[in-house]
């Protein structure tokens, strides 16, 4: 479970017949990279141009251009030709610091040691889960809708593509934070245009809880679009700003926020307050006792033998179990003799209903968050190394 601030973010119904689970994400960036403009920003006195005869003004000026024309950093390596084949290293090695009491090397946040590395994909581009998603975007699988037209079924086809062999772990880094370079998502989420949510930089497909719902239902909806011939980018007219919006209500970073609170706000979804009317499929976050919580996409429920729900069944990117995306349980406290466990009035859940029964918004009335801002992922290039030269012809 990932650790959540204040209140804080789990059948009936089988997922499609896959016997794994698993996550994936697109990756690019709509952003040029940052270019250094080396520039003349100088040039001999008017005097002593007159003074010198050509020929001395001409190696004058082939001794001054060379150091005004290149890098302008300070340093005496800015400048020198890089190494023919460099070994991949972290960018941003922290230094080696030893603790008194064990006299070890203290262990240090994930952002200062991961290894920036491209999100690895196969030939066509496409992750494990794009991969086993790829019939179903191009409508050659087609999602059979329930009677309802909710988004539940299109969730199920998602999570039915996550791979539940330990591929995707979990993690979440809170000191220090990551929201510039990672939003808990296996891979980076595009919406108009733009990175909505950022996997990991090294590669690693990692994810936390909300993270990873947020994932679900963003794929999720673009597939059901796709499959309705709409354009998957519109989200009730959502504007990338409106879902940026969404997700941070969806991470809780405000009071009385939620998955719930986003579904509905944005005229997505409707609240559910009846137990027996959740369905697979249905997000899902509650707080437990000691302190904690989870968000997660409803499964099953727990009974006990006079059918009473003691429980739940749910997916997510779990922080035990699991270690990462994968299926979850969890019995509600009042129903343990230890007293320890699920909040049973805590639960905030809601559905994502038939595109038909969306309704207007208004942004005035939505709280609008700023706990962190939709910074672009920077994009690595490896070039291949040069190829070796050619062995020399002997008796030369």
């Amino acid at each position: 479970m990932r650790a959540r601030k204040a209140p804080t973010k789990a059948g009936c119904a089988r997922l499609p017949a896959r016997g794994v689970l698993a996550l994936e994400t697109e990756s690019s960036s709509c952003y040029r990279p940052t270019v250094n403009s080396n520039r003349i920003t100088d040039c001999p006195a008017p005097r002593l141009s007159r003074r010198l005869p050509p020929l001395l003004l001409a190696v004058a000026l082939a001794a001054v251009i060379p150091g005004l024309a290149g890098c302008r950093n300070p340093g005496p390596c800015c400048c020198q030709k890089p190494a023919a084949a460099a070994t991949l290293v972290s960018t941003n090695p922290p230094p080696a610091t030893l603790s008194p009491a064990t006299n070890q090397p203290v262990r240090t946040a994930k952002r200062f040691n991961y290894t920036p590395r491209p999100y690895p994909v196969d030939e066509r581009g496409f992750s494990p889960v794009d991969k086993a998603l790829a019939k179903a975007y191009a409508r050659e699988d087609l999602v059979a809708d329930d009677a309802a037209g909710a988004l539940n079924p299109y969730v199920l086809k998602v999570l039915s593509a996550y791979p539940l062999d330990g591929s995707y772990p979990y993690h979440c880094g809170w000191t220090p934070r990551e929201y510039d370079i990672y939003n808990g998502v296996t891979q980076d989420l595009w919406y108009r245009g733009m990175v909505v949510a950022k996997a990991y930089p090294d590669g690693s497909r990692c994810s936390y809880c909300c993270g990873f719902t947020f994932e679900a239902f963003v794929r999720a909806m673009k597939l059901r679009n796709v499959q309705k011939g709409l354009d998957p980018d519109d989200f009730n007219g959502m504007t990338f700003s409106d879902l940026f919006n969404l997700l941070q209500l969806w991470y809780i970073e405000g009071d009385g926020d939620s998955e719930r609170r986003g579904i509905t706000a944005y005229g997505l979804g409707h609240a559910l307050t009846d137990l027996e009317q959740v369905r697979p499929g249905d997000f899902l976050s509650y707080n437990t006792t000691p302190a904690g919580g989870h968000s997660v996409i409803f499964i099953d429920w727990m009974r006990d033998a006079q059918n009473k729900i003691v429980g739940l069944k749910y997916f997510s990117s779990n922080l035990g179990g699991t270690h990462g995306v994968g299926y979850g349980s969890g019995r509600f406290s009042d129903s343990n003799a230890t007293g320890r466990g699920l909040l049973r009035k805590s639960l905030r859940i809601a559905r994502v209903g038939a595109i038909k029964d969306y309704k207007p918004f208004d942004r005035a009335t939505i709280p609008q968050r700023n706990a962190y801002l939709p910074t672009q992922p920077e994009r690595i290039i490896y070039l291949p190394a040069p190829a070796a030269a050619p062995a020399a012809t002997a008796g030369k």
